[in-house]
């Protein structure tokens, strides 16, 4: 397996951030999820936004990385059996989804700097606050971030269900690439 995608297969490095990003988003939505209903005195009340914050941080990099990676390793080529929209749809999806998680990212930063702190990503280095305090940021970017973390879980969803309807039903090869498999052999 090449480390750049080609025309028809994408490359370990496409593959790996394509997966780090979808298991680093399904985690976070999950620890989110938890930790709203923490109490004061749960143990995890402080930890889990903590761990929360650092590993989306963490996430902006990584994105940006995908992004610039995007630039110097083309996608490889549809494949001849998909039709003119689902092609269309995908690269609808894979831009909402960048987008979202963006969003999601930034207004989740937001959420952590609107009383003029920075934010600690695990102790080893802080990004300071861009904003200064601002009265109320917490609550607009609280509820941007809900929204668009929301969306990203439906979206991904669909992403997913897409991919499971190519390698299911019109068995095609549309999964097998993003998992790093070989065609499959036609008979």
């Amino acid at each position: 397996m090449p480390l750049r995608n080609d025309s028809q297969r994408y490359g370990w490095i496409s593959i790996s951030l394509h997966w780090l990003v979808a298991f680093t988003v399904i985690g976070l939505f999950a620890l989110g999820l938890w930790m709203v209903d923490l109490g004061y005195y749960d143990a995890w009340y402080r930890k889990g936004p903590d761990i929360h914050r650092s590993v989306g941080l963490l996430l902006f990099a990584v994105m940006l990385l995908r992004l610039l990676w995007r630039v110097f390793a083309p996608l490889p080529d549809a494949l001849p059996t998909h039709q003119r929209w689902e092609v269309l749809l995908a690269h609808l999806a894979h831009w909402g989804l960048y987008g979202l998680l963006f969003v999601a990212m930034v207004s989740g930063y937001l959420i952590s700097s609107a009383d003029g702190s920075s934010v600690s990503v695990f102790g080893w280095f802080s990004i300071p606050s861009v904003t200064g305090h601002r009265s109320g940021l917490e609550d607009i970017a609280g509820d941007i971030h809900e929204i668009a973390v929301w969306s990203i879980i439906v979206l991904a969803s669909l992403h997913a269900l897409a991919a499971l309807k190519h390698h299911i039903f019109d068995r095609d090869d549309t999964l097998r690439r993003m998992l790093g498999l070989s065609p499959r052999q036609t008979p």
